[in-house]
């Protein structure tokens, strides 16, 4: 889901768990662990944006991924981010640019596509998803975020990265709002290219 609405329902905050589940609720916790079979879930949330920066400067944190932003200029206090990029062990930085202010602290750049070089969805302020096609390849080596990562895992050994496509991902994640506010298990992409957008729930 590429904004930030999109990214709060996937879990992409430090106190969130997927599909709006809160890190310190015990059952959410449980719903999430059982959905993926994983090990337990701490309900401690992790660092925000701006503590790990923090954490990395003290060097309490060794190494940061980051992906799709640019900390030095979307963070307050632009001196302070270099510092910690600095000190960090290692830094690595997944972006469609390699000319972004961040870039130049990477110890590794892993090249993303664009958001016309992939599929995937977009959640807008109405709650409105769409779909969003591919409409021409990514060049060189570039590839979307998500194959990045179950790439990632998969050369990782770990269990339950084993998609084919885009599609895949996404029918997992309807599949884990089944039950919640934003249940959207009633979708998938093939639904969202015939029958257009959808505002959630979609059960």
């Amino acid at each position: 889901q590429p904004n930030a609405m999109g990214g709060r329902e996937v879990g992409g905050m430090a106190s969130l768990l997927a599909a709006h589940r809160d890190l310190g609720n015990p059952k959410h916790r449980q719903e999430v662990q059982e959905f993926w079979g994983g090990k337990e879930i701490k309900g401690e949330p992790g660092l925000t944006a701006t503590e790990m920066f923090d954490a990395l400067e003290s060097g309490k944190m060794k190494a940061v991924w980051i992906i799709c932003t640019n900390p030095i200029v979307s963070l307050p206090n632009a001196k302070k981010i270099e510092r910690a990029l600095e000190n960090a062990n290692f830094v690595v930085v997944q972006d469609i640019s390699h000319n972004s202010e961040t870039t130049k602290y990477a110890d590794l750049l892993l090249p993303a596509a664009g958001w016309l070089e992939k599929e995937g969805t977009m959640t807008n302020s109405e709650r409105r998803i769409s779909y969003l096609p591919k409409v021409i390849d990514a060049p060189g080596e570039a590839l979307p975020d998500t194959e990045i990562l179950w790439r990632f895992a998969q050369k990782m050994g770990y269990g339950g990265f084993d998609y084919a496509n885009t599609s895949e991902v996404y029918d997992e994640y309807c599949l884990m709002a089944k039950g919640t506010n934003i249940d959207i298990s009633g979708l998938s992409h093939e639904r969202l290219k015939r029958e257009g957008s959808f505002q959630w729930p979609v059960p």
